[in-house]
């Protein structure tokens, strides 16, 4: 993927880095933990949301200060600072136009406070996995006694070659992942900031606070939330969507706070997206995420997703039962996906009718 990246700088003189990709209206996604302009687009845990983006939408994002490839060495980064390096940005990539908004995670606080502030720039407001209020304002609960704990391994063992500090903490944002998705999220983790920095990151995260600019959100809203979510509590999505007047609320089923390529949720989310914001349900031109399979392969996915076994897809299209175990493992790697039954439960949702089985 081609990307333009630039660099502006903000009120206070810290160098930001943003970066465009696609065409199209645009949708601007706020800062979160932890990117890299870069690395994202070889990312197994990142690249599938950056295609989506960029496929439909012209998508423009930044590495948050003190991460990435933005300034580092950054003498605030508090949330107070976050509604304010999204305004630079704004400013800087659709200057005076209307734009939708993409909040993930803590960067939902920063979009809300643009939007509450901003209330004639956006266009359609999309929040998944975010939150109103930090655990700082929680002292008593289990979740900041655990947010607690993991600072403390941030600060010890965030540099360290042997990334079992680091899992700890990565382990929890994709808990669904395979080894080498974790594996990339530690590296990751461990290149674009210091220990230091970003243990003042995560602290910052628990001072956040947006409950009273709730109810000032005047865009159409879209608050998505993964239901078993293991770093933002399913729950705090509700809260959201209960305080922003007329939000619609889509609930995910899967573990994982940052949605991998392979699940159904996945799909799910792009579909509730690309509805909401008046786009066509899939790819322009027939592109559609079942467009690379061949029709023989088509056939067997239609099959599958009918319930058929392996025997009754080779009988029914007269090849042998390791032509099937072949095809599926490419229209597995096709898709995105690992298992029959998330190659089925896609099929389902994206319209293959268990009816065209052969």
């Amino acid at each position: 993927m081609a990307q333009q990246i630039r660099y502006l700088k903000t009120r206070d003189g810290v160098r930001l880095a943003w970066a465009t990709l696609g065409k199209g209206a645009a949708l601007v996604k706020t800062g979160n933990w932890l990117s890299h302009l870069n690395y994202d687009l070889e990312s197994p845990v990142w690249r599938h949301w950056i295609e989506f983006f960029s496929s439909h939408y012209r998508f423009i994002r930044y590495d948050e200060r003190g991460c990435g490839m933005s300034q580092w060495d950054v003498h605030d980064l508090s949330p107070a600072r976050w509604a304010e390096d999204l305004a630079t940005v704004v400013e800087a990539s659709e200057p005076g136009a209307k734009f939708m908004l993409f909040g993930l995670s803590q960067g939902a606080a920063a979009a809300v406070a643009y939007a509450a502030r901003y209330p004639e720039r956006v266009s359609r407001l999309i929040l998944y996995g975010g939150y109103a209020t930090g655990w700082a304002h929680s002292p008593e609960s289990d979740g900041f006694r655990r947010y607690r704990a993991i600072v403390d391994l941030i600060r010890l063992g965030w540099s360290e070659d042997n990334p079992s500090f680091r899992q700890l903490f990565t382990a929890q944002f994709v808990p669904g992942a395979s080894a080498e998705q974790i594996g990339w999220f530690n590296e990751l983790c461990k290149r674009t900031s210091r220990p230091e920095i970003a243990t003042r990151l995560l602290e910052a995260r628990a001072q956040v606070n947006v409950r009273e600019l709730l109810p000032l959100v005047r865009a159409p809203t879209l608050v998505l939330h993964a239901r078993h979510d293991e770093i933002v509590p399913f729950d705090a999505g509700k809260y959201i969507a209960s305080e922003i007047p007329n939000a619609e609320f889509m609930q995910l089923d899967s573990r994982n706070h940052v949605l991998l390529a392979h699940e159904p949720a996945w799909a799910r989310f792009k579909d509730a997206v690309l509805e909401f914001t008046g786009r066509t349900r899939h790819s322009d031109a027939g592109e559609t995420i079942f467009a690379s399979l061949s029709a023989r392969e088509k056939q067997i996915l239609c099959a599958l997703a009918a319930g058929h076994n392996n025997s009754e897809i080779g009988a029914a299209l007269f090849v042998s039962e390791k032509t099937v175990r072949n095809s599926l493992t490419r229209i597995f790697e096709k898709l995105g996906v690992r298992t029959r039954m998330q190659a089925a439960v896609l099929a389902r949702d994206r319209g293959f009718s268990p009816n065209r089985s052969p």
